[in-house]
């Protein structure tokens, strides 16, 4: 699985919760057709908005986040955003009560206490 980590700073207060949640639910019409994406997280701060994006590869995620990929962000930011790509082998699941690793669900290591 590879997470997605992109930044797109933005001068002024953080943006108003609902202007938020309106240009997010928007933007899901896009983002629920990207091939791959399993999860995006939206985010918003006083250093500008973002998103965490969980990729089932990181095959999808370098076809989504394309050489175009920063130029459409920066038309609709007016700033290029940053990106950072992680593998993410491991993965706590404390609603699930679960470990996976690469996917697969493993004993938790706390069992063995």
């Amino acid at each position: 699985m590879i997470i997605a980590l992109v930044q797109i700073p933005l001068d002024g207060p953080k943006r108003p919760h609902h202007d938020v949640i309106d240009q997010s639910l928007n933007s899901t019409k896009i983002f629920h057709k990207v091939k791959g994406l399993r999860r995006k997280y939206y985010l918003n701060s006083e250093a500008g908005g973002g998103g965490v994006y969980e990729f089932d590869s990181r095959e999808n995620a370098e076809s989504w986040f394309n050489d175009c990929w920063a130029d459409w962000m920066e038309g609709r930011f007016g700033v290029r955003p940053t990106l950072t790509l992680f593998d993410n082998p491991v993965v706590l699941d404390n609603e699930a009560g679960e470990v996976r690793v690469d996917g697969t669900p493993v004993p938790p290591p706390w069992q063995d206490d």
